[in-house]
């Protein structure tokens, strides 16, 4: 069964449970694949769903700590709650040493050394750690490994 069946299904379930909130989160998901497939005239892969999946996890982080800042306990747990349900369309994540492992392997791999080669390390990862891994961690890390 494909990601994009899969989430059809549990909004199917959470419409025969009546249970709103998860709904809600549900049917935020499908509205922004069905808009960027409308918007490419494609059929979005598993990947690219997994792409906005993460997306969306980030803007609800952001949003948390907005809404953190202005004291309202109220917004901070709808968006954990939505957060918890698009985790579960997420892939396994990486544990720290496999992700090491992995840059290890791009960067023997490009042949990349200093700066220059940052982008063809990335490059490299991207596919593969997108939704296993925190990107912005990984591009920390590989700076830190290509200027050592």
């Amino acid at each position: 069964m494909s990601l994009k069946e899969r989430i059809t299904e549990d909004m199917k379930a959470a419409m025969r449970a009546k249970d709103a909130p998860r709904l809600g989160a549900i049917r935020l998901l499908l509205a922004a694949t069905k808009q960027r497939e409308v918007d490419e005239r494609v059929t979005l892969s598993d990947a690219e769903i997994i792409a906005i999946i993460d997306k969306m996890i980030k803007q609800r982080r952001d949003s948390m700590v907005q809404f953190e800042a202005g004291k309202r306990a109220d917004l901070v747990a709808a968006e954990r709650f939505e957060i918890e349900v698009l985790q579960a369309y997420m892939p396994q994540a990486m544990s720290a040493d496999e992700v090491a492992a992995t840059i290890e392997r791009a960067i023997t791999e490009t042949g990349a050394q200093g700066m220059a080669g940052m982008g063809k390390v990335m490059a490299v990862l991207k596919p593969l750690l997108t939704g296993r891994a925190d990107l912005t961690q990984v591009s920390a890390q590989v700076k830190t490994r290509l200027t050592s």
